[in-house]
């Protein structure tokens, strides 16, 4: 695998498993607004993740399917600051979508640069996307920068972001999840 593809597949599993994390909110976000708000992100995530996991697989041979759900979970390349489980807790919850924003900025950006114009074209695509997200992340940070516990969350999560070589306990229930219909029912695709 090239470090290229290597980058589009951590960044992929990154926005699959957010998507999924952020999806937990459905229902029970403290606002109506934010139940919506949250809903859409987890959708636009779980959106790039498929497209991310289909250029990668075009370059090693295989699907975005078996990318995204036929893999062991020690092959998922996700950061840890993704896999936390954080329902109930908005304030920390916040504080994941403020860090995970501002660093998904910085490796769009890169991508818009990439030599393949396919890439960069996608990434342009996904950053019209994602300025919404950067927005309401904005919005929060805002809101809640002087809330103590706000400060604790950015201080305890920040670390974990580029941390990918090991997975927390929580994300092998993620996975169970995620995989279940693809494990259960052949052929199964996206």
């Amino acid at each position: 695998m090239t470090d290229q593809v290597q980058k589009i597949v951590e960044i992929a599993d990154d926005e699959l498993v957010l998507g999924w994390r952020n999806s937990e909110w459905t229902g029970i976000a403290p606002l109506l607004e934010e139940d919506v708000a949250f809903s859409s992100i987890a959708q636009n995530e779980i959106g790039h993740a498929r497209a991310l996991y289909e250029l990668a697989a075009r370059e090693l041979g295989t699907t975005a399917d078996e990318l995204a759900f036929d893999r062991q979970p020690d092959e998922y390349r996700c950061s840890r600051l993704v896999q936390l489980r954080l329902v109930p807790d908005w304030a920390r919850t916040i504080a994941r979508h403020c860090i995970y924003e501002r660093a998904d900025q910085a490796r769009i950006e890169a991508l818009k640069r990439s030599d393949d114009a396919e890439l960069a074209g996608l990434a342009a695509k996904i950053d019209r996307e994602e300025a919404y997200h950067r927005m309401h992340a904005e919005m929060w940070f805002d809101r809640l920068e002087d809330e103590q516990r706000f400060k604790a969350a950015l201080e305890e999560l920040e670390p974990l972001f580029d941390v990918r070589d090991e997975h927390i306990p929580e994300f092998a229930e993620l996975w169970e999840e995620m995989t279940m219909v693809r494990r259960s029912v052949a052929g199964a695709t996206w």
